[in-house]
């Protein structure tokens, strides 16, 4: 039997050796933790890269909303943030309108209103007058434990090739069904194997045929006795003019249907032919002239009959003529058959002749549906009179336009047939201009109305209040009182009577915003001078702790806008932020951007609380600590006259942070010159 005795330098090599295959095993551990990495990180940038390319190919483009910051930024290939936008810097990348509507729809993702939205949405007009058209899908991608909204996703996709091919075909088929089903001639169109595919109302009606029961009965060519007999080898067009007695050619298959004994028809025929000479279709586009032939068979039969009495006529002509002449009525006739409208002074001689698309281009826009409409009661022969005040776009010697009261009664024929319509025309400007008159001035006395109304409703609980105090410390003086506690009466009695003065200041200059009596004078001005000066004017008052500073970029910016008005707005906005300011600062920025003049004034003052936010355009309305903001009328008034001048205004405030309004006029830039150095925090972020 053998015994091993452990000597301490036997038992320091096996620890010596323990400590080495640790330290091995750690190492061979972290290499393969590094290669792990690696190959996570290789996944990762592949995924990545497929990602970017999915993107490239499909056109898309990603953009997260921040709801606790109501900010946007748009994400890289690799899904990292690259830029930050507030919505009004965020708004420049769509067109206004269509801007409103993604605003609207992500507020609804973020209320829990819908779980996604998806809208079609155009891009600001870029510098060549075209826009983008994007297919955008807005959806919720985080949620906090109470589960609000944190984070929404927008994906955009460009559709701008596909809109513009969609509009290119949809414009192609509208001119090809408005061109074919409106024509006011008989339009039809046989394939290549003579078949009838397609015809238009206007054709049904001379032919006494439904549409529907025509294509589905399968007309031929060969079968129709009016053009069986042309030669439709030529790739030219060919007139023809056919005489045919349908009561004996006619189709077996219409036997009881269409037209009716002998019909004159004339016709354009036009084969439509392949590059290399094939017919592929037949275009045909005609008119029964039946009525027009029978009716001048009818003229040459009353010939002799007009030479016979033809003197009596003439004298009873001269005396409409002396009677047309003396009332500055015109005569009128419209023929359906040939769809002209004749205008002549006397009864004898035409001095103009109308053709339909004439008569409705003289008309104003919204009045030529009603020309057409006359016109088709007409070509379809009414029996009833008609009678039309129609606005013209001809002008008189006073430069207004012409009001011309038609009245058609219709010509029956020995049959009982419509043939053409007379009517006599009247000047009815001048007693239009009269009523015109009349209506402006009934406006004008219901605007005074309306200003009355306003201004009563307006004296309410915040007049009385200030109103009650003066009179009550008034009254304290007739009481017993200390001689101390007067100097206290009078400076209640002042403050309040300013209030009350400036409250009913401004209650009569928002009855004047709300009549519309406000005038706005644009004038080209340095806004880069005025509004450093506006602001100091609305800061008089500011406390000497606050810090007011005006970053503007522009050495000079010559803009076209109202210079009184606008700094009215100005000032108004620098007086709120002065008096709600206590410490901090106060800052105002201008920026020229794209036809838009964008101001904001920032502070660090009380705020304003969320519920409140949403009613501060409201008129008089209350803080969480029950204290009217300003006036109660500041903000109102520059909404309102913010609007009038074309323009938006928008709050952006949190209780005990501060505020920032922001304030857009669209105007037009004269001239520009920008500072040499601009340090890049003046740059404003809207």
């Amino acid at each position: 039997m053998i015994a091993f005795a452990f000597t301490p330098e036997l038992l320091a090599d096996s620890v010596t050796a323990t400590l080495l295959a640790a330290v091995f095993v750690l190492l061979v551990y972290n290499l393969w933790r590094v290669r792990q990495n690696r190959r996570r990180q290789g996944e990762a940038a592949n995924q990545n890269k497929r990602l970017g390319l999915v993107l490239q190919s499909g056109m898309l483009r990603l953009w997260v909303y921040d709801p606790s910051m109501r900010h946007y930024y748009f994400l890289s290939d690799s899904g990292e943030y690259t830029d930050e936008y507030n919505p009004i810097e965020f708004s420049k990348f769509y067109d206004r309108d269509d801007f409103e509507l993604l605003r609207a729809a992500v507020f609804d993702v973020c209320e829990g209103r819908a779980p996604s939205r998806r809208l079609d949405m155009r891009s600001s007009q870029h510098d060549d007058g075209k826009m983008s058209h994007y297919e955008v899908s807005v959806s919720s991608i985080a949620t906090d434990r109470h589960g609000h909204v944190t984070r929404v996703l927008g994906l955009q996709r460009d559709v701008t090739d596909s809109y513009l091919r969609k509009q290119k075909v949809s414009k192609h088929l509208i001119l090809y069904h408005t061109v074919f089903n409106s024509s006011l001639i008989d339009t039809i169109y046989y394939d290549k194997d003579g078949i009838l595919r397609d015809i238009n109302q206007k054709a049904c009606e001379s032919f006494g045929v439904d549409r529907e029961e025509a294509i589905t009965a399968g007309f031929r060519l060969q079968d129709n006795p009016l053009f069986n007999k042309l030669d439709l080898t030529s790739p030219g067009g060919t007139r023809s003019t056919s005489i045919v007695d349908f009561d004996t050619e006619a189709d077996p298959r219409a036997k009881g249907r269409g037209p009716k004994g002998k019909v004159y028809y004339e016709a354009i025929v036009n084969p439509i032919c392949s590059p290399d000479g094939d017919i592929e279709g037949i275009y045909m586009a005609g008119r029964n002239v039946t009525e027009m032939v029978e009716s001048y068979y009818r003229q040459r039969e009353g010939a002799e009959k007009l030479r016979r009495v033809n003197s009596s006529i003439r004298s009873y002509i001269n005396n409409i003529n002396y009677a047309l002449s003396v009332s500055n009525v015109r005569i009128v006739n419209y023929h359906p058959d040939s769809y002209i409208l004749d205008v002549s002074s006397n009864v004898m001689t035409v001095e103009m002749q109308l053709s339909q698309l004439r008569c409705i281009r003289l008309a104003t826009l919204r009045f030529r549906r009603t020309v057409s409409s006359v016109l088709n009661r007409m070509d379809h022969r009414s029996r009833h009179n008609i009678t039309e005040l129609i606005e013209t776009e001809i002008r008189d010697k006073q430069g207004r336009q012409i009001w011309l009261m038609f009245n058609f009664v219709p010509v029956l024929d020995a049959q009982g047939r419509v043939v053409k319509y007379f009517g006599l025309l009247r000047d009815m400007t001048e007693m239009v201009e009269t009523e015109n008159r009349l209506a402006v001035e009934t406006k004008k006395a219901q605007e005074t109305e309306l200003l009355k109304q306003s201004f009563l409703t307006n004296m309410s609980y915040e007049i009385r209040t200030p109103l009650n105090t003066v009179v009550g410390f008034a009254e304290l003086f007739e009481s017993d009182h200390d001689a101390e506690d007067e100097p206290i009466f009078v400076e209640e009695i002042k403050k309040n009577s300013n209030l009350l003065l400036s409250l009913i200041n401004d209650i009569l200059f928002l009855s004047r915003l709300d009549a519309n009596m406000i005038e706005y004078n644009k004038q080209y001005v340095d806004f880069a001078q005025l509004f450093e000066a506006h602001c100091q004017m609305g800061w008089i008052l500011v406390d000497h702790e606050v810090k007011t500073t005006v970053e503007s970029p522009y050495e000079q910016l010559v803009v076209n806008i109202d210079p009184a008005n606008l700094g009215i707005v100005i000032e108004r906005i620098c007086q709120l932020a002065a008096r709600y300011t206590r410490q901090g600062y106060i800052r105002a920025k201008c920026e020229y951007r794209h036809g838009e003049l964008a101001i904001a004034i920032e502070d660090t003052g009380l705020g304003i609380d969320a519920a409140t936010l949403p009613h501060v355009f409201d008129r008089f309305v209350r803080g969480s600590s029950e204290q009217l903001i300003g006036s109660g009328l500041d903000l109102p008034i520059i909404q309102e006259m913010t609007q009038q001048m074309g323009g938006t205004v928008e709050v952006q405030s949190e209780q005990g942070r501060g505020t920032i309004v922001w304030v857009i006029i669209p105007c037009e830039m004269q001239s520009l010159k920008k500072r040499i150095a601009i340090d890049e925090e003046l740059r404003i972020k809207i």
